[in-house]
This record gives structure tokens, sequence and C-alpha cells, in this order.
């Protein structure tokens, strides 16, 4: 059997706006992310390996990832992985495609879904914090489905800061360089949008200063001890996830609130499904006086809908 194995071009030639169609389409067409199967994680000598398999009535996938801390200082991707498209029907295998590009798209489609339905059709001040993939990803997806007028790129190293900021004014968006991790209050004071993409472990600003109506996502964190956002954040926000039982069981940025007492599991109000239908049983998040905060911590039926779409697309 010659399997077609499916890379960075292939995925990228389905855009940040294929991606985020293919999952609102799955989510439309009645996926429901609270019964998609869990994430499973496996400690290894380079870090952790996470296996996430997903299916639906087409398709059935696994995506088999690394997270490798120490790779960065040795000029090699901190994420990793493969992942292996199939048939539902017989499971055949149909595709092999690059785990790690998968992921940059993926990720920031999440993102970009919410934005869709969280924000305005003009950003008028982006500040995105982080300087990696996932930060550029979050960037062009961002620029595919808002009219940002002026980014500020908030990261511990300035001159990945700066590299940031000059291509996004290479994509025609005014952009320049904020303080580094920690020191960024300025900055989301002033932000009607914030993306935080990073590998911190603690709060990046102080969330009572993110102004009410201002929309922020958080994607880098994924274990119950580590969060991007503060309590004080989360405790005055319209809090939507991709679905209750992967928050819940992952997301630091909830669960250390949940521990202090200062946010309860029934202070969720909508996954992404009811975001997106409208269906949520705590209102729309822009009836809330507030922020909205979003979190995500990667699902696998993400995956299998755009690495479906990117089979798709390959096919003569």
């Amino acid at each position: 059997m010659n399997l077609p194995l499916l890379g960075a071009d292939d995925i990228e030639a389905v855009g940040p706006t294929g991606a985020v169609d293919a999952l609102e389409s799955a989510l439309r067409g009645g996926l429901d992310p609270e019964a998609a199967p869990a994430r499973h994680h496996v400690s290894v000598p380079g870090g952790e390996l996470l296996i996430m398999p997903a299916t639906t009535q087409q398709v059935t996938g696994v995506k088999i990832a690394g997270v490798a801390p120490d790779n960065p200082a040795r000029g090699l991707p901190r994420i990793t992985g493969s992942y292996l498209l199939l048939d539902a029907a017989t499971l055949l295998p149909l595709a092999v495609l690059d785990g790690a590009a998968l992921t940059t798209l993926r990720t920031p489609a999440v993102s970009a879904l919410a934005i869709r339905h969280l924000t305005g059709p003009v950003v008028r001040h982006l500040v995105l914090f982080g300087t990696g993939p996932q930060a550029y990803g979050h960037l062009a997806a961002v620029l595919a489905e808002r009219l940002v007028e002026r980014v500020t790129v908030v990261g511990r190293d300035p001159h990945r800061a700066g590299a940031l900021a000059e291509h996004a004014r290479r994509l025609g968006v005014d952009a320049g360089v904020g303080q580094g991790h920690g020191r960024g209050a300025g900055e989301v004071a002033t932000a009607d949008l914030v993306l935080c993409c990073t590998t911190s472990a603690t709060p990046l600003f102080d969330g009572s200063l993110v102004p009410d109506g201002a929309t922020v996502v958080a994607v880098g964190s994924h274990t119950p001890d580590a969060r991007e956002v503060d309590t004080a954040l989360v405790a005055r926000s319209a809090v939507v996830v991709e679905s209750r039982s992967a928050a819940l069981a992952e997301a630091g940025d909830l669960l250390i609130p949940l521990a202090e007492g200062a946010f309860g599991a029934e202070d969720i109000v909508g996954n992404l499904a009811e975001l997106v239908t409208g269906s949520g049983p705590g209102g729309k998040p822009a009836d809330f006086e507030g922020p909205r905060f979003f979190k995500s911590v990667g699902m696998g039926w993400e995956d299998l809908a755009v690495a479906a779409a990117v089979h798709r697309s390959s096919e003569p």
C-alpha cells in the first residue's frame, strides 16, 4: 500500500480559513466535544508523549505528539509528531500527516473559530504573548478572520519579539514590541484581543486590567498546575472552553481558580459547539459585561477535522 505522506506544504495549503471552516462544519454537523475521546499522557525520557484519538462516521484518526522541553535549546522543534488518518468503516489507512505542522495550523484555527464568534469585525489592538510557531500561526489566523489595526508583541526575548513584530508589519499591520513577560500590564489595559501562546506556567499579566468587552484566548498550557492567566481574569470573565470535560481535567487556568474558590464549573457559559450554534446554557458571552475568556487545551477531534480537510484538498 502506497500511503500518502502529507507534509507541511500540503497542510499549509488548506490555510487558516479552511481549517476554521472545517472545525465549524464539524460542530454544526453535530459533533459533541464533550463526548470526544480524552487525550492520553505518557511520560518519556525526552518529555511527554500525547496520544489523541478521534472518530466520526466518515474518518478515524490518531495523533501521536511529542512535547520535548529541551529541544529548542538544541535547535529542534518543541512539538513533534505524526498523524494517522483512517477510513472509519474499514479502518484502512488513508494518509500520514506531519503532526507538528498539523498542530501549528489546528491550534490557531481553534482560537480563530472562537474569535469569529466572540469579537467584532475590527480588532483595534491585539496584544500577542509569545514568539514561537504558535504565535506566528495565531497572527495569521486572526488576520484571516479580522481586520487588525495594531499589534503589540510581548516576549521574553526582545530579538524574537522584534522579528515577529517585523513579520506583522510585512503583513501590513502596525506592530511593535511590548515589555517582557510579567510586565505587559500596560499593554493589555488597552487591548480588545489578547492571545497567550507561551510555555509560561505562571500568569503573564494582571487580569484586572483587561477591559470589559475584550477577548482573551489562552492556548499555551494543558496541565493542571500551569496557567497563562490569573484568577482575577477568570473570576470576572465569561468563560468558554472546547469542552467542559477536557478543560476541567487539564486546564490549570481554570483548575487553579477553582481550587481557590474563585470560580466554579457552573461558571462556564459554554463549550465551543454551544458558542458556534448559540445553544449555550449560560447565555451568549457577548451579553456579559466583563471580558470573554476562551481556554483551549487541544483535542483530538480538532486534529481529525483539519486532517480530513487536508486529505480532501490533496486528492486529485
